[in-house]
């Protein structure tokens, strides 16, 4: 449901914006949810952080540098996602099928009609302090199984992303590279030991953003992020899509339940 105040705002890329993304692999557009509905979205999320209500994933649980070595390690109780958004509340269902929000996204796909997949992303992505883990460079499309690699994920911002605490970093154009095997370890991150990859990496630039904003990014964009080294929780609803001529390949973890059609 869009709220009154969003109402004036951009529901669709200028020409400029469009061939940004399609340059970079990820835009940024500013202030494109309301405070009312971000301030709902937020309360919702600690709410549901505070009685610990399923299905969550935990900090430990992906292992990444900086994680609790266990779910009965010092901070083992820190999530890390607060999994099914689309069904853990109607607000979250609302946001993931906004009329701006799909627009947006229809011209990115370039496809009228758009798809959200429910068994990737699909989330409240949150960022503790102390037991937040970073994240090395990768592509999501390395374990998501479609016809096509044509998919867009859509981070919308319930609090302020910093450096500071943890927010995104994105290598542009990066979706337009091929990029070999041996320039990936074992669980297709880039090795930062290889030369040509810190080339890459040293291109890297922060996705800083505000409460409302949201970045777009092409699912094969490398992108990374820190550890949250501040002193509030980091809190983002993260959803993916897809377009016409594009579905999740049968028997795989991308198609284990239905996509959900969010714009005819």
């Amino acid at each position: 449901m869009t709220t009154p105040s969003e109402t004036a705002l951009q529901p669709h890329l200028t020409p400029a914006q469009n061939d940004a993304f399609a340059r970079d692999g990820y835009l940024v557009m500013r202030q494109l949810a309301s405070a009312e509905r971000i301030a709902a979205m937020r309360s919702l999320a600690l709410d549901h952080l505070e009685r610990a209500v399923e299905p969550l994933e935990y900090e430990a649980d992906v292992a990444y540098p900086g994680a609790p070595a266990s779910r009965t390690a010092e901070g083992g109780d820190t999530v890390r996602r607060l999994l099914d958004a689309y069904d853990r509340d109607p607000g979250f269902a609302d946001w993931a099928a906004d009329d701006r929000l799909t627009a947006i996204v229809a011209q990115m796909l370039n496809s009228p009609t758009v798809w959200m997949t429910p068994n990737h992303h699909n989330c409240v992505m949150t960022k503790a302090p102390t037991y937040s883990s970073a994240t090395a460079w990768h592509r999501d499309l390395r374990y998501w199984s479609f016809a096509s690699p044509y998919l867009v994920n859509a981070w919308l911002a319930l609090g302020d992303e910093t450096p500071g605490n943890g927010c995104m970093r994105m290598l542009p154009g990066s979706h337009r590279m091929e990029i070999g095997a041996g320039r990936l370890d074992d669980a297709q991150f880039l090795r930062e030991d290889e030369p040509v990859n810190a080339e890459l990496i040293a291109t890297a630039e922060y996705a800083e953003l505000a409460p409302g904003d949201v970045l777009f990014f092409d699912a094969g964009v490398f992108h990374a992020a820190g550890a949250n080294t501040g002193a509030e929780r980091k809190l983002a609803v993260v959803t993916s899509y897809f377009g016409r001529d594009n579905a999740p390949v049968a028997g795989t973890r991308s198609a284990r339940r239905p996509a959900i059609q969010v714009r005819e």
